[in-house]
């Protein structure tokens, strides 16, 4: 009996010690919803690894990489890049991009729907200047457009728009909670209203307002960025204002310097457009629940479980 209670006194000292040197992945996500599927995705890959991940905390970028650069968070797999260099750059070397969710594939700039397009021939954010009332929500005189909520990164290019080509005459930008300022515009268009906004893609608000159907990428001619040939905009080579970004985790540097096989497993893991699109738009029609998304990643991985698989075998 003595001896058993020793043996179980080591085993328990054990369990302790492995219990305590557990890695809890403390993990955000981006506070757009658009970006919670692949979060998902990541996390139980993360798992399955054999870490324990913290419940992902919906966070905006500008938060996100000043905590990470204190250590306070781990990663996220939201980042875009260009958009988030400058807050990379105020890391100071703490927080790093790795791996790639997905290449070239984050579109952004500005829409308008394509009946006003058509109707009144606009194909430059200039020329909203000549019928701002159209798109004028509010009585002010100006065209309301959907902006980027501050903290995103993305309201940074639309401030130098703004003060570059001076839309701030002629356009007054929302800033407001962005789901239900583009359920207001969807509203308004379907109401028969002309509609002005600011998107990216992958999103839901290109389903619900279908690209060459409803609405129309318009022209931004920023002086630092230049023409590319985009499909459903109001000319074949337009330029949209902004480059065409990279959705890529960001890490803490010595997080990922003590857990390689993390490093490993976000430089060989990544999600096609086509799926994130597809899942966004189960979102747009009332799939939207953290249940929801959690299904939806599930259901990912089981109908992908070589290519996921794959991924795993590679990080160990």
């Amino acid at each position: 009996m003595k001896l058993l209670r020793i043996v179980l006194c080591i085993l328990s000292v054990v369990a302790l010690s492995f219990s305590a040197n557990a890695k809890t992945i403390k993990m955000a996500k981006a506070n757009w919803d658009t970006g919670y599927f692949q979060a998902e995705i990541y996390k139980m890959a993360l798992e399955e690894l054999g870490y324990k991940v913290a419940k992902p905390q919906a966070i905006k970028p500008s938060v996100f990489y000043v905590a990470a650069a204190q250590g306070d968070i781990d990663l996220w797999v939201n980042g875009w890049f260009s958009t988030h260099d400058t807050y990379i750059k105020e890391a100071k070397g703490k927080v790093k991009p790795v791996g790639y969710v997905m290449k070239k594939g984050g579109l952004q700039g500005y829409l308008i729907d394509k009946r006003t397009a058509d109707k009144l021939n606009i194909k430059s954010v200039m020329d909203i200047k000549k019928h701002a009332k159209t798109f004028d929500a509010n009585g002010d005189g100006k065209a309301d457009m959907v902006a980027c909520p501050p903290g995103w990164g993305c309201e940074k290019q639309i401030t130098k728009h703004f003060a570059e080509l001076k839309l701030g005459e002629f356009i007054n930008p929302v800033k407001a909670e962005y789901s239900a300022s583009m359920a207001d515009a969807i509203a308004r268009y379907k109401n028969g209203k002309s509609v002005l906004f600011y998107t990216w893609t992958p999103n839901w608000t290109v389903g619900a307002l279908k690209l060459g159907k409803d609405v129309v990428w318009i022209e931004v001619p920023y002086s630092k960025t230049k023409a590319t040939k985009v499909n459903n905009a109001t000319k074949s080579s337009i330029n949209l204002g902004f480059g065409a970004d990279d959705i890529r985790p960001a890490a803490n540097v010595d997080f990922l310097k003590k857990n390689p096989k993390v490093e490993k497993l976000l430089k060989v893991a990544s999600i096609p457009l086509a799926d994130i699109s597809a899942q966004n738009m189960k979102m747009n029609k009332g799939e939207k629940s953290e249940r929801d998304v959690k299904r939806h990643a599930k259901e990912w991985v089981k109908a992908n479980k070589s290519t996921f698989d794959g991924w795993i075998k590679k990080a160990k």
